[in-house]
């Protein structure tokens, strides 16, 4: 360790994070290119996930909307077991090694910041991740319009919800900046708890998962906007119900906006901004015998 002052690590504590995110940046990039079949269906996979685990969130609440005590309903606890319900479906991601739009905003953005890919080239593979998350979330919703499974009080539930984010845009600008708001916030949770698997801190898979289950739960409980669970939920009621495709689309567009600011600049940007050691390093050598 140097005399004349903390060393690297000390500074830039992020930097096995960073190290880990490039890591699989390089894998996911080669994987988009060359295998770009096989990582549509990984995408796809992830879309199917969501589509079952949000679904279940809407099935859950309705369990709960349909049991009366004092005159009143349980759908409130029925929202927080939901949540919780629908936050494992990041957990089968992550685990299954899946491909979900949302985290890989970070990523891309912390591998164009050390210009370990081009801006182009991550737009590339967040494209191609976002067609196979949509691919995966229509099979689901072409699943449900042959079942009973989204019917009844499910339904109701699931368009009570579309209605409700369809509102957003149809009430112009004050409703576009809430949309906007809440896409931020639910990518900013979802990244952040990336943040906290990919940095080495946390090693048990236990606290792996019950990190990114509180994550999905405070960004479902409080109704933010995820643009992958949105695209799904309206191919869901839509293939039912049908749905206002103007509306839903500048949901979806708000929603990937704010995602990206979310995900991509509040937690992407903004670590590898405060974890590159690069010009402290050039000012700052270690001594003959250290390590940097």
């Amino acid at each position: 360790m140097s005399t004349t002052g903390p060393d690297a690590g000390a500074l830039f504590p992020g930097k096995q994070f960073i190290s880990t995110v490039l890591e699989s940046l390089e894998t996911k990039t080669a994987m988009s290119g060359t295998l770009g079949r096989r990582y549509l269906m990984r995408a796809a996979m992830a879309g199917i996930m969501i589509g079952l685990l949000y679904g279940a969130n809407y099935a859950v609440i309705a369990a709960f909307d349909q049991i009366v005590v004092g005159g009143s309903t349980l759908q409130p606890l029925g929202r927080m077991a939901g949540a919780l319900t629908f936050g494992w479906a990041l957990v089968f991601i992550y685990y299954s090694r899946s491909e979900l739009l949302t985290s890989n905003m970070m990523i891309v953005s912390i591998g164009a910041y050390h210009r370990r890919t081009s801006w182009g080239r991550a737009a590339r593979l967040l494209g191609l991740c976002y067609l196979g998350n949509v691919v995966g979330g229509l099979l689901v919703a072409v699943l449900l319009r042959f079942s009973t499974l989204a019917e009844g009080a499910v339904l109701e539930q699931m368009v009570a919800s579309v209605d409700h984010k369809l509102a957003y845009v149809a009430d112009g600008p004050a409703g576009w900046a809430d949309l906007l708001v809440r896409a931020v916030l639910c990518n900013f949770c979802i990244n952040l708890a990336m943040l906290l698997v990919y940095n080495g801190l946390i090693t048990s898979d236990v606290a792996k998962s019950s990190v990114m289950i509180v994550a999905v739960f405070v960004f479902a409980f409080l109704g933010l906007e995820h643009s992958v669970a949105n695209t799904v939920l309206f191919s869901i009621v839509g293939l039912r119900e049908g749905v206002d495709l103007g509306l839903a689309a500048g949901n979806v567009a708000f929603a990937l906006i704010g995602n990206f600011i979310g995900g991509g600049l509040l937690i992407g940007l903004y670590y590898a901004y405060v974890n590159d050691d690069t010009r402290w390093l050039r000012n700052n050598p270690p001594a003959p015998g250290e390590s940097a």
